[in-house]
């Protein structure tokens, strides 16, 4: 029998659930390369989420939840894109973990050489033979997309640019991104580097996750340097809608956004390439973002010491123990989750002592239509140990003339 609490829950999923998604693992199947233009015939296509079909203007699209890290839309999630400016998520880990470590302050001057100096596309404008601080340069990648001030950077932590695409891409395997290759620092066009939406979400959830002190740098709106101000090329950061991370823009990646929001508590991840203009970028990522907070919610089935159910234990110096899950068990769900949800429990009983606190003795699964299951290690909750000889004897005897 489900204990009270249980069935509470249990008679709760079974009148309302859509889609149940457990933590998400780190994919190791090989992705494909993007072919063609970034503005083909897929951009136009829907994306796939757990509700249906969602159209996205988008050639490449991936949302996730952060806490539980539940995919909620996908379109060519795991294909090899041009990655553009959004490499530099890459080139931010490693500073901040140089940072982390203490081989790097925040104050620490870095000299500018003249490749930095020189490089095209968005820049910080950093002066040549000069120096510039290590948190100035920072807010020039995060906020102005600064090429420059990423070498810069590069070249202090690698020696030279080289030198650090190869920790670049040695950081990409520890991290299990397993379809990112980098050939440079900023995200300049190489036809051999790439990334994927699901490995730019995972990035950039590394990156909050792990540097929770340098995050908020991504939530700057304009930054001043060298007499030079310039706004957070975040359409979403300049509207208060996300709190960071990086925008990317090539011809043949197209316009891209990775973007993160905390709203009441839950913090959603998006990562959107392939679209044809500033304004489609905008646009689709906040409508996109929306309709990941409007449409899941995470549910916290149980606490991590909530007594899911009393087993019984045969010759035990105690006659029942409780289950308990061990931890936290929250899952990401559509809003409508109680309408499909169900939940079953599967355990031997009784148990024969003795039972040692922490041993799996049972299985919760969670399914319903639509429902990828869910299942969860169930742990005795205490140490029941053996009866001695006498007590098993008695309960031997007893169960022979009572049947219980």
């Amino acid at each position: 029998m489900l204990t009270r609490r249980l069935g509470l829950l249990a008679s709760a999923l079974a009148i309302g659930a859509g889609p149940v998604f457990a933590q998400q693992k780190r994919p190791a199947h090989a992705g494909r390369k993007a072919k063609g233009d970034a503005a083909g015939a897929t951009g136009s296509s829907p994306a796939d989420t757990p509700l249906g079909p969602v159209d996205t203007a988008a050639r490449w699209a991936y949302m996730q939840d952060f806490d539980t890290g539940a995919s909620l839309m996908e379109k060519l999630a795991d294909e090899e894109m041009p990655p553009s400016s959004m490499t530099k998520l890459m080139t931010l880990y490693l500073v901040y973990d140089q940072l982390k470590q203490g081989r790097m302050k925040l104050e620490d001057e870095l000299s500018v050489s003249e490749k930095a100096w020189r490089m095209q596309g968005s820049k910080m404008f950093v002066p040549i033979g000069g120096t510039v601080k290590v948190e100035d340069l920072i807010r020039g990648v995060v906020v102005q997309s600064g090429n420059d001030a990423a070498i810069v950077l590069a070249e202090a932590i690698g020696g030279s640019e080289e030198q650090f695409v190869e920790k670049m891409n040695a950081k990409a395997k520890e991290l299990r991104l397993t379809h990112s290759y980098f050939k440079n620092c900023t995200g300049w066009p190489d036809p051999e580097q790439h990334m994927s939406c699901r490995d730019i979400a995972m990035l950039a959830g590394d990156i909050i996750r792990d540097f929770p002190d340098y995050y908020h740098y991504d939530a700057e709106k304009t930054f001043r340097y060298n007499g030079i101000e310039q706004g957070n090329r975040n359409p979403m950061v300049q509207k208060g809608t996300a709190d960071g991370l990086k925008t990317g823009h090539t011809e043949a990646g197209g316009f891209g956004l990775v973007s993160s929001s905390k709203r009441n508590g839950r913090r959603v991840i998006l990562v959107l390439n392939g679209m044809d203009s500033m304004h489609q970028r905008a646009e689709e990522s906040e409508r996109l973002m929306d309709w990941g907070f409007f449409n899941f919610e995470d549910v916290t089935l149980f606490s991590a010491g909530d007594v899911i159910e009393n087993v019984p234990v045969w010759l035990g110096t105690e006659r029942a123990v409780p289950l308990v899950a061990g931890r936290d068990v929250t899952v990401t769900m559509p809003r409508n989750w109680r309408q499909k949800a169900r939940v079953k429990l599967s355990y031997d009983a009784p148990l024969t002592a003795p039972v040692a606190k922490g041993a799996t003795v049972g299985k919760l699964t969670l399914t319903g239509d639509g429902v990828p299951n869910l299942d969860v290690p169930l742990m005795a909750a205490a140490d029941v140990p053996r009866l001695g000889l006498p007590g098993r004897a008695m309960a031997v005897l007893s169960k022979y003339v009572t049947g219980t």
